[in-house]
């Protein structure tokens, strides 16, 4: 399992998401916050922005904030380093065994990555929330909510297993991918989601014996996609394959037998 060791230029500040944080020099100092790096409306943090009532507006974009990370089931809180006296370092890491991955953002293309995937990134890369839309997202599963980067800087993110770089422009324009094999993918590229095959005799075969589901997602355009070679479903079957809880037959998928 991959781990980031960020060094900070004096004054310099990182972020993360809760949990993802593992070690750091003493001359760094930890702080805890639930806004984002930009706060409401893209103004720095700690700027009151016209008294009372930007006080009152940046609180209801904080508010706003914290609302869509738990709609997205992400984490409520962001922790913030920052290097004092000098330089520091601080190491963070993800919560699956796999890969990690640098972004350079350069004001120009934003990044959509999927849940959990975000580990740390500069101040001056904003987080937020996007939603691929209704009918999509449910019926991916994976593609509902998605993470989005944008602003100048280097942002990490995480997956599990192997990373592989494709643009769908060098197959075709497009290509199929299991929901959950998605990591993150630029902005330009259109997302969406469709059914393996129709309500017949090998769509049913393709859902039941296929391990697939009814769903395959679908990356469309010219710019850079990033996939990983093991997903969390799949993960979390082997361990539980490997404990004894889910005994599979020959055919897997709807006829596993269960060993009480």
């Amino acid at each position: 399992m991959q781990m980031a060791i960020v060094n900070l230029h004096p004054g310099q500040t990182v972020y993360c998401e809760a949990g993802k944080f593992l070690f750091k020099t003493t001359n760094v100092t930890m702080e805890t916050r639930l806004s984002g790096p930009q706060g409401s409306g893209g103004q720095a943090q700690g700027g009151s922005g016209g008294g009372m009532g930007g006080m009152l507006r940046q609180a209801m974009g904080t508010a706003m904030q914290v609302g869509q990370r738990m709609l997205a089931g992400e984490s409520l809180a962001f922790q913030y380093f920052t290097s004092q006296g000098g330089e520091g370092t601080v190491g963070f890491a993800g919560v699956l065994p796999g890969e990690m991955r640098a972004l350079e953002l350069n004001g120009t293309r934003a990044w959509f990555a999927e849940k959990d995937a975000f580990v740390a990134a500069e101040s001056t890369v904003e987080f937020g929330i996007a939603f691929a839309g209704g009918r999509t997202g449910m019926s991916g599963g994976e593609g509902f909510v998605l993470e989005k980067f944008t602003g100048h800087g280097t942002v990490i993110i995480a997956g599990a297993g192997n990373f592989i770089d494709l643009n769908p422009a060098d197959f075709g324009g497009r290509i199929e991918v299991d929901t959950g094999c998605v990591v993150a993918f630029e902005e330009g590229i259109q997302y969406g989601v469709q059914r393996v095959g129709g309500l017949n005799r090998q769509g049913l075969m393709n859902a039941v014996f296929g391990g697939e589901g009814l769903s395959l997602a679908t990356l469309e355009g010219n710019g850079r996609v990033i996939l990983q070679s093991l997903t969390i479903e799949s993960l979390a079957n082997a361990l539980k394959k490997a404990q004894g809880g889910d005994k599979q037959g020959p055919t897997g998928g709807l006829f596993s037998t269960h060993a009480g």
